[in-house]
C-alpha cells in the first residue's frame, strides 16, 4: 500500500475509532483505552520528522477537540511521538542506516512489547498527569496510568494479532 494512504488510513480509522467509539467505553468506570497510540508506534520510519510530529500534534489534537480535553492529548501524542526515535535505538539497536528498511512485524516480539508497553505507559502517565495536575492525586494517577495502559495493551496487541491474521 502506498505510504501515503497508510498513513491517512491509519489518521482518519484511529481519530473515528477513538472519538466514537472508545471514548464512550469506561471499563470499571475509570479504565478507558486510548488505542490511537499506535499511530506512533506504526508510522513509518523517515529522517524527515516534522510532518510526523505535525501529524501526531494533529491527531491530539483532534481527539482533544471531540473529547473537550484541553490540549492534553496532543501534548501526550506529541511527546512520545518525538521520544519515538530514542527507544528505537535503544530497544531495537538501529541506526539512521536501517530506518528505511525498519519494519516493526519482522523484529521480535519481546523488543515489539518493550517498546509498545513504554510508549503506553509514558503517554498514559503524562495524559492523566495533566488531567489531574494535582499531586495530591498522585496514585490515583499511577492507579488509573497502570489499569488503563493494560486495557490499552491488550486491545492494541489484539487488534495488531487480528489484521495480520487477515493478511
Amino acid at each position: 500500500m502506498n505510504k501515503i494512504l497508510y498513513v491517512t488510513f491509519l489518521f482518519f480509522s484511529l481519530l473515528f475509532l477513538q472519538v466514537f467509539l472508545l471514548n464512550n467505553v469506561l471499563f470499571l468506570g475509570f479504565i478507558n483505552p486510548y488505542v490511537y497510540v499506535a499511530f506512533v508506534i506504526f508510522y513509518p520510519l523517515k529522517k524527515e520528522r516534522f510532518l510526523f510530529l505535525f501529524l501526531s500534534f494533529l491527531l491530539g489534537l483532534s481527539i482533544d477537540f471531540f473529547s473537550d480535553s484541553g490540549g492534553i492529548n496532543a501534548f501526550a501524542l506529541l511527546f512520545i511521538a518525538y521520544v519515538r526515535l530514542f527507544f528505537i535505538r535503544v530497544i531495537f539497536k538501529k541506526t539512521e542506516q536501517d530506518y528505511l528498511l525498519f519494519d516493526l512485524h519482522q523484529e521480535p516480539f519481546g523488543k515489539v512489547f518493550n517498546y509498545v508497553i513504554i510508549l503506553i505507559v509514558i503517554h498514559h502517565f503524562i495524559l492523566f498527569s495533566l488531567a489531574n495536575f494535582s499531586t495530591q492525586n498522585f496514585t490515583g494517577v499511577i492507579v488509573n496510568t497502570l489499569y488503563s495502559s493494560i486495557f490499552t495493551s491488550v486491545l492494541f496487541f489484539l487488534g495488531t494479532y487480528i489484521i495480520r491474521k487477515k493478511k
